[in-house]
C-alpha cells in the first residue's frame, strides 16, 4: 500500500563501501572517491533525510592519509551541519549504544555542535580499530562530532547488540549494527550461540528492526561467509554491506521473511563483473511496519566497462599453428577495446558529471595452445583514452593441474569474482609442498594469519611474535610432559601437539590475537622509546627557537641549517610497556597467569623474508636444557581490541587485566510490509571485494 511521507516518516539515506582515499595518489582516478562522497552527501541534503546510515569501509585504508581525511571532514561540514531542525529523537541509553566513544551521546544533541543531518555508522574491515590503542578513522570523525559511530564489539566469547531507539512520531525504528568481524570466528560465535540481539522489553512488535552488517554475504569457504539463516528472524531488514556488486531492491529471505539491501560500493574498487553494475544508493522510506526503498544513480561514478574473450571459441579466427595468430587475436581485442570505448562514450553524453575516461577491462582466455602477447605494448595505445592503461587487457590461463593445486584457484569461473586471500595462499601452499619443507611445528592457518596482518595491517613484528609464541607454547607442553630428550620422541610429541591444536580453532585463534597483540605491544614501546630518545637528543644538542617544522619539533637557529635530528614522535612522558585489559563476561572466574620474556623489537620497512630470517629462537628441540625455562601461554585472539595480559609478575615484565559485564534479554517475532518501485537487478554470486596493496 503507497503512503505519503508526513510527521511519522523516517527518511534514510543508506550507502555503503564508500572507501575514501582509494588510488588517491593516481592523476586521472586520486579524486573518484571524493567526488562520489560529496554526490552522495549532497542527495541527503537535497531529500533532506532525518539521517545518513553507512554499512562500513567508509575509508579504504585502516591508516587514511591526511587529505583523505582533510577531504572527509570538509565535507561532512559542509553538508551535515546547518541549523535545520532534527525531527527524530533517542529513546535508548546513549552511554550504552556509544559506550566506546569519549564522547558518549549523538552529536545532534551536542550542544557545541549545530548538527542538521546526522550520520549513523558501522566500522568495515577495511577501516576496522587496531593498534594499541584499538582506534580507527571513524572514532576521530566521532571525537569531532561530525559521525556516529556504533556496532563495535570487543568481547570474543559472546556479543550482545544494543538497539539505538529511534522514534519519530508514531513510528519507531530499532537500529541495529555490528562491525566487521573475521567471518569465521563470527561463523564460529552464531553456530555456538554467542550472538545475541537485544529487543525492547516494551511493545517489541511495535518497532520496526533494521540491521547494519558488513561481513562476507556470498559464500567463500565453509566458514568463510554468514549464512543470512543465522540472522534472527524478527528483523526487518538487513542493510548488507561488504559486497560491492549493487543488489539495493530489497530481496526477501522467504526462510526468515526479513528483507536484505545490498547497496554495493561507490566506487569501483577491483575489475570484476560485480563492480560493473550501476551503482546505486537508496533513500528508505519507514512509516510504521511499512517501507519503500527508492534507488538513487550515482552520476559521479566513472563508468566501468568489461568483456571476457575466450579463444578457443574461435577456431574458425584463430589457428595456434598460424604464424600470424598473434597478430589476428590483437587486432580481434583492439575491435573489442574500441566497441566498448564508444559504448563509454555514449552513455557519458547523456550524463555531463560523469568522468571522461572509462575504465576497460578486457578478459582473455589463452588456453589452448595460443602465445601471449604483449600487454604493455597494446595498452600504449590507449594511455590518452581510458583511466586504466597498465590493465586493460588481463590475460588468463585455465591451470588444470598443478603440484600446489593453485588451479582450483585461477581456473574459477569468471562469475564467481573470486578474490585470492593471503592467508588462502599460504595455508595451500604448505599444505600442499613436499614434506621436507611442510611445517612441523607452526600451524598453516596462524602462519597464514601472521601475514596477513604483516600485510595489510603492516604489523612488522607479526610473523617474529607468532613463531615465539607457538614455539614457547610447544616447549611449555613437553615440559609438562616430561618428555625424553631424543630427537624421535620429541618429534612425535611436537607432532601430535601441532594436530591437536589444528583441531582447537577456537585456541588456535586465541594464539594468533595474542601474537598480534604483543606485536601491537611492541609498536607502542618502540614509538615511546624513539619519542623519548629524539627528545633527550634534542635537549643534548642545545637547540632553542622556533621555526616550521612537518615533524613537530622545532627547527635550529644558528649555523645549522637543518632540522635537529629524531623520529616524528612527541610523547617523552613515559618508558615502560603499555597496559591494556580484555572484557570478559560475567561467567568468567578468573584469567590465566602466565609469563613471557619481552622480545627485542626488529628494524622498520622489513620485509616478509626479513622477517623470517630475524627469527633467532634461544631454545633447541635437541637439548634437554632448554625445558626448564618459562613459557608464555595467554588467552586471547587476534581481532580483540583489547588484551588479557599474564597477571604473574615476571622479572622482566608484568601486567594487568580488566572485565567488563554485559546483560541479556529474550527475543520473540517480527512483521514487515514491503512496496518497491523500482526494477530488480540482474543477480551476481560474486564478491568484489578489494584487496588493500602496500
Amino acid at each position: 500500500v503507497l503512503f505519503r511521507d508526513d510527521e511519522d516518516t523516517f527518511k534514510i539515506l543508506i550507502a555503503t563501501d564508500i572507501h575514501l582515499g582509494y588510488l588517491e595518489k593516481d592523476p586521472v582516478r586520486g579524486n573518484d572517491t571524493f567526488v562520489t562522497f560529496n554526490e552522495i552527501l549532497d542527495h541527503a541534503q537535497k531529500n533532506e533525510v532525518d539521517f545518513v546510515l553507512l554499512g562500513g569501509d567508509l575509508f579504504h585504508e585502516n591508516k587514511p592519509s591526511r587529505k583523505t581525511v582533510h577531504s572527509c571532514l570538509a565535507s561532512l561540514r559542509k553538508y551535515c551541519m546547518g541549523d535545520r531542525p532534527v525531527q527524530f529523537e533517542i529513546l535508548s541509553d546513549q552511554a550504552v549504544n556509544f559506550h566506546y566513544s569519549k564522547f558518549p551521546w549523538v552529536n545532534y544533541q551536542d550542544g557545541n555542535l549545530n548538527i542538521s543531518i546526522p550520520i549513523f555508522s558501522i566500522h568495515g574491515n577495511h577501516d576496522d580499530p587496531t593498534g594499541a590503542d584499538a582506534l580507527c578513522a571513524l572514532d576521530i570523525l566521532s571525537c569531532a562530532g561530525l559521525l556516529n559511530h556504533f556496532g563495535r564489539s570487543t568481547s570474543v566469547e559472546k556479543i550482545d547488540i544494543s538497539p539505538i531507539l529511534l522514534r519519530k512520531g508514531r513510528t519507531k525504528i530499532a537500529l541495529y549494527g555490528l562491525g566487521a568481524i573475521p567471518d569465521e570466528r563470527l561463523y564460529r560465535m552464531f553456530v555456538n550461540k554467542q550472538v545475541t540481539m537485544l529487543r525492547p522489553k516494551e511493545d517489541e512488535d511495535s518497532w520496526f528492526n533494521l540491521f547494519v552488517i558488513h561481513q562476507n554475504r556470498s559464500k567463500h569457504g565453509a566458514t568463510n561467509y554468514i549464512p543470512e539463516q543465522f540472522l534472527d528472524d524478527f528483523i526487518n531488514l538487513v542493510l548488507w554491506g561488504h559486497e560491492h556488486e549493487c543488489k539495493i531492491a530489497p530481496f526477501q529471505n522467504e526462510q526468515q521473511c526479513f528483507y536484505v539491501s545490498q547497496p554495493g560500493s561507490s566506487v569501483v574498487t577491483s575489475l570484476s563483473p560485480g563492480e560493473a553494475v550501476k551503482k546505486h544508493i537508496g533513500l528508505l522510506h519507514v512509516k510504521g511496519k511499512k517501507m519503500k526503498m527508492q534507488k538513487i544513480a550515482l552520476e559521479t561514478v566513472r563508468t566501468f566497462h568489461m568483456e571476457d574473450v575466450v579463444l578457443a571459441d574461435h577456431p574458425d579466427l584463430f589457428n595456434p599453428d598460424n604464424p600470424k595468430v598473434t597478430q589476428a587475436i590483437q587486432a580481434f581485442c583492439m575491435e573489442k577495446v574500441e566497441l566498448m570505448l564508444d559504448n563509454a562514450e555514449r552513455e557519458r553524453l547523456g550524463n555531463p558529471r560523469q568522468p571522461e575516461k572509462p575504465l576497460i577491462r578486457l578478459r582473455v582466455d589463452y588456453t589452448g595452445g595460443f602465445e601471449p602477447f604483449s600487454v604493455h605494448r597494446f595498452s600504449q595505445k590507449y594511455m590518452d583514452r581510458v583511466a586504466n592503461p597498465k590493465d586493460i587487457i588481463h590475460l588468463c590461463f585455465s591451470i588444470l593441474d598443478s603440484d600446489l593445486n593453485f588451479g582450483k584457484l585461477v581456473s574459477r569461473p569468471a562469475s564467481e569474482g573470486m578474490t585470492l586471500r593471503v592467508e588462502d595462499l599460504v595455508k595451500q601452499y604448505f599444505q600442499t609442498a613436499e614434506k621436507k619443507v611442510q611445517l612441523s611445528l607452526l600451524t598453516e592457518r596462524g602462519m597464514g594469519e601472521a601475514v596477513q596482518e604483516f600485510v595489510d595491517k603492516e604489523e612488522k613484528d607479526a610473523i617474529e611474535e607468532l613463531v615465539k609464541f607457538q614455539l614457547e607454547k610447544t616447549q611449555r607442553f613437553l615440559k609438562e610432559r616430561r618428555t625424553d630428550a631424543e630427537e624421535e620422541k620429541i618429534d612425535e610429541e611436537v607432532r601430535k601437539f601441532r594436530e591437536s591444536r589444528k583441531m582447537n580453532t577456537e585456541e588456535e585463534d586465541e594464539e594468533v590475537r595474542e601474537a598480534m597483540t604483543r606485536a601491537r605491544a611492541h609498536r607502542s614501546e618502540d614509538t615511546i622509546l624513539v619519542a623519548a630518545s629524539s627528545d633527550e637528543e634534542l635537549m643534548d644538542t642545545g637547540v632553542k627557537g622556533t621555526g616550521d617544522s612537518d615533524d613537530g619539533l622545532p627547527a635550529a637557529l644558528g649555523r645549522g641549517r637543518g632540522r635537529a635530528r629524531g623520529a616524528r614522535g612527541q610523547n617523552s612522558t613515559a618508558r615502560g610497556s603499555s597496559r591494556r585489559g580484555r572484557g570478559n563476561t560475567s561467567q568468567e572466574s578468573a584469567t590465566s597467569s602466565r609469563t613471557y620474556k619481552p622480545v627485542s623489537v626488529p628494524a622498520k620497512n622489513m620485509s616478509i623474508m626479513d622477517a623470517f630470517k630475524s627469527l633467532k629462537p634461544e631454545v633447541s628441540l635437541n637439548s634437554s636444557k632448554s625445558y626448564s625455562e618459562d613459557i608464555l601461554d595467554d588467552d586471547s585472539d587476534l581481532e580483540d581490541i583489547s588484551i588479557v595480559p599474564s597477571s604473574k609478575v615476571n622479572q622482566r615484565m608484568s601486567t594487568t587485566s580488566s572485565r567488563s559485564k554485559r546483560g541479556s534479554q529474550s527475543q520473540t517475532s517480527r512483521g514487515v510490509d514491503f512496496e518497491s518501485d523500482e526494477d530488480e537487478f540482474d543477480p551476481f554470486k560474486s564478491t568484489a571485494t578489494s584487496r588493500r596493496t602496500k
